[in-house]
């Protein structure tokens, strides 16, 4: 875990093993500080930490004192409080005075977990109720494992950002969208920006799993527990343990089957075929579905408690024709993957115009599988109106691209000018952001504003 953390107590030694305990339950980032004056230093200058672990007692300023100075500099720190005398009236005041938690030493492992982890996920829980109030584009903290999902829409930049939260904790995570929007490949990233991310990520079709199939696939079977099974059999949940199995279309699971899932998830245990004592799975669920389950769930398809159990997070992908600004992007980068490496065509302006008008059913799968179609049967040459499927190029006598390719060119031109501008504004006229947003360079854009008669 990356959240940075601060332990604040004038007895070192209590301090070294606090940091230590923190350490080996997977905090990358912990700071021991034994001066509360120097922790007030230290928010003053703008660091930044996630937790703060408060002693009661110290020399030169007390813990309540610390708690009100840290929470007025930075409101966002979550304060736990620790003190070695348990007493009803101090734990009420430091919460009335902003900690979220209040332990008494000597503080026993499964007490300083629990209270680690609940901090945790309140600031997560608060990190995205933020997200959707601000009107700034969210920034990716660790951007690296989000880089295979290609976007400038703000849409998908804001589900980037609660997924960035998200996968730093072990919630189950119901992913919802569109066929071909993308959505194992937010789980994969969610994995990958993830402490489990150097564990197995296993996905499943949920849909191919039967009954009995279901058990000895998902719980694995024992030697012999079939007839002619002369080896047992690894399931899906031990050969993923301490990493992300993502279930896949799981509005197909039967209705039968949705208790068994249920029990894994509940209590993280489950019978291997074959055998009558309980396994244990560390396993973090990442489910996905293209399913409407509130209409499952009132026909009575897809039961409640599974429903939110599994809905521990939820990330909906919007589909492509709700970013249409997407499209351009994602060809051109569909044509670098297939087209030859030597080649530098492109994509002419009346295709790209009937490409950005088609409404995507299959959304970016069926962009891509376009894209590669066209680039066969360009050989070489650049992608032309003419090597689109016929569905796109029967749309041109309804289009903005018909007729003219002058017509194509200004057409294309107001295009650009009114997304340009949208997003302008959108930034409350930051020159740096919106650049950055369209992917284009800082001076380009000026050039273009100046161009439209706004500064």
């Amino acid at each position: 875990m990356n959240n940075p953390v601060i332990l604040v107590d004038d007895d070192i030694d209590f301090l070294e093993t606090l940091k230590r305990r923190l350490t080996n339950f997977g905090f990358k980032t912990v700071r021991t500080e034994k001066d509360p004056l120097q922790v007030v230093a230290l928010f003053e200058k703008g660091q930044v930490f996630d937790i703060a672990m408060i002693d009661m007692t110290m020399p030169g300023m007390d813990g309540i004192e610390l708690l009100e100075t840290i929470k007025n500099i930075s409101p966002r720190t979550e304060c736990i409080m620790v003190t070695a005398v348990n007493e009803a009236r101090v734990a009420v005041e430091c919460l009335n005075k902003g900690a979220y938690d209040y332990l008494v030493k000597p503080i026993p492992q499964e007490d300083l977990v629990f209270a680690m982890k609940r901090t945790l996920e309140r600031k997560r829980l608060l990190d995205i109720l933020d997200i959707e109030k601000s009107k700034a584009l969210p920034q990716l903290i660790h951007p690296e494992p989000f880089q295979p999902i290609i976007t400038r829409s703000e849409k998908v930049l804001r589900v980037l950002k609660e997924a960035e939260l998200h996968a730093a904790s072990d919630v189950p995570i119901l992913i919802t969208g569109e066929s071909g929007t993308g959505k194992e490949l937010l789980a994969r990233a969610i994995h990958t920006a993830s402490p489990r991310a150097s564990f197995p990520f296993t996905p499943v079709n949920m849909a191919n799993l039967s009954g009995s199939l279901f058990e000895a696939e998902f719980f694995g079977h024992t030697r012999g527990a079939f007839t002619g099974a002369e080896n047992g059999r690894v399931g899906y949940l031990e050969h993923t343990d301490k990493g992300t199995l993502f279930l896949d279309e799981i509005g197909n699971l039967p209705l039968e089957i949705q208790g068994k899932l249920l029990r894994v998830l509940q209590d993280g245990e489950y019978l291997k075929l074959g055998t009558s004592s309980y396994l244990t799975a560390d396993v973090r669920f990442i489910a996905a579905t293209n399913e409407a389950l509130d209409k499952m769930m009132a026909k009575r398809l897809f039961r409640k408690d599974l429903y939110y159990r599994i809905r521990g997070g939820w990330l909906h992908l919007p589909p492509l024709r709700e970013r249409q600004e997407d499209i351009p992007l994602l060809a051109n980068t569909f044509l670098q993957d297939y087209r030859d490496p030597d080649s530098d065509e492109g994509i002419e302006e009346e295709a790209m115009c009937l490409l950005m008008e088609y409404n995507y059913p299959g959304n970016v799968r069926e962009l891509r599988s376009i894209i590669q179609s066209a680039v066969n049967l360009a050989q070489d040459r650049p992608i032309s109106s003419q090597v689109l499927p016929g569905h796109l190029r029967r749309r041109r006598s309804t289009s903005r691209c018909e007729n003219k390719s002058d017509a194509a060119i200004v057409s294309l031109s107001q295009v650009e000018k009114s997304h340009i501008l949208k997003v302008y504004h959108h930034t409350n006229q930051n020159k740096s952001q919106t650049a950055r947003l369209l992917g284009i360079g800082l001076n380009t854009l000026r050039r273009k504003l100046k161009s439209y008669n706004v500064e």
